[in-house]
């Protein structure tokens, strides 16, 4: 599988389910920032690498694509969120003693190296469909 950018399928999503996704976002970062209010924003952070659409996303693409593409997105998700792991493992060692454009550097290149040998590993054994 190789990603690929499809503009046409813009086309077949209905305004609602775009509205059921901007909700969910929605409600999914009001939540976050209530924890940060009460519990810090360590706390919370940990609740900002959760995909705030991914749940109805994934519910859109199931209805119109199968299960087995939600599954493969699904699977897409986990791998960008090894990424983000990398991504606050950077931030977090670097961000006191660096600057922060090379910390914002560093991290990305760090998300985008991750996701990349993660997305390689898991789909050089898995035949294309």
């Amino acid at each position: 599988m190789r990603p690929r950018l499809a503009l046409d399928k813009l086309a077949e999503v209905k305004p609602w389910e775009y509205a059921v996704r901007f909700v969910f976002g929605g409600v999914v970062t009001v939540l976050t920032g209530l924890l940060a209010r009460y519990f810090g924003p360590a706390v919370a952070g940990i609740f900002l690498a959760f995909p705030a659409i991914l749940p109805a996303s994934l519910t859109l693409v199931k209805q119109h694509e199968g299960r087995k593409k939600a599954a493969d997105d699904a699977r897409g998700a986990r791998i960008g969120a090894v990424g983000l792991a990398a991504f606050a493992g950077v931030v977090a060692l670097r961000a006191s003693s660096w600057p922060a454009a090379g910390v914002l550097v560093a991290a990305t290149l760090a998300w985008l190296a991750v996701s990349l040998v993660v997305w390689t590993c898991v789909y050089a054994w898995r035949p294309e469909t």
